[in-house]
């Protein structure tokens, strides 16, 4: 969204970069996040104008509070999507607008292939299809886009690293926690689709913006 924004939320905002692009452009800025230590990062930026730890399904915020809901690669975190995009909605003035960023079904396809080489197991989140999420913005005005994005990197491990902090990967249920082996890692090298020597990393991002009414 180009227009002004005069108070702005950043729901899951991790280290605090996008809260600080709002803030620059003269925005009153809540920063929020589940997690006390990304809200320190955010501090040490001196991102926003107010910090505050909170969970996106359940904002311990006031009704209509904000012309600009942001939230950018956070709601994949949360149990249940539509209950997120309806505390974004809620907090949200009548003519402001709710944008968010997740990823969908089909991403990460080297990730997925480069493990299918060293055991059964899912190392990523399963992403909604596209449907399920227009499932959950029933009822309301938005707009979406689906843009794939690739990132390059000089190795696995690099690849693998970027994901942290984006609710891609987890340690899957039952999964044995051991640290990954010199061989795995091998595997995972030799496996990953490669070209000219470098290691892809394709993201299908869902950009959603919903107008608040």
């Amino acid at each position: 969204p180009q227009r002004k924004y005069t108070h702005v939320l950043d729901a899951g905002c991790g280290p605090g970069w996008m809260s600080r692009h709002w803030r620059e452009r003269h925005a009153q800025v809540t920063a929020l996040d589940l997690s006390p230590p990304m809200l320190v990062q955010a501090r040490q930026k001196d991102a926003a104008d107010h910090y505050l730890a909170g969970d996106i399904e359940s904002l311990p915020l006031a009704t209509a509070t904000f012309d600009l809901a942001w939230s950018n690669l956070a709601v994949q975190w949360c149990g249940n999507l539509s209950t997120a995009l309806r505390e974004l909605y809620r907090v949200v003035r009548p003519g402001g607008v709710v944008a968010f960023t997740t990823l969908v079904q089909g991403s990460l396809p080297e990730l997925h292939q480069a493990w299918q080489a060293v055991d059964e197991r899912p190392h990523a989140n399963r992403f909604l299809p596209p449907d399920e999420i227009e499932q959950s913005l029933n009822g309301v005005h938005y707009q979406h886009h689906i843009q794939p994005i690739t990132l390059w990197f000089d190795d696995a491990l690099s690849a693998m690293r970027s994901l942290k902090g984006i609710g891609a990967t987890h340690l899957h249920e039952g999964r044995d926690p051991r640290i990954l082996t010199r061989s795995q890692l091998q595997r995972l090298q030799l496996a990953w689709p490669q070209q000219q020597g470098r290691y892809p990393l394709t993201y299908h991002l869902f950009l959603g913006v919903i107008a608040r009414e």
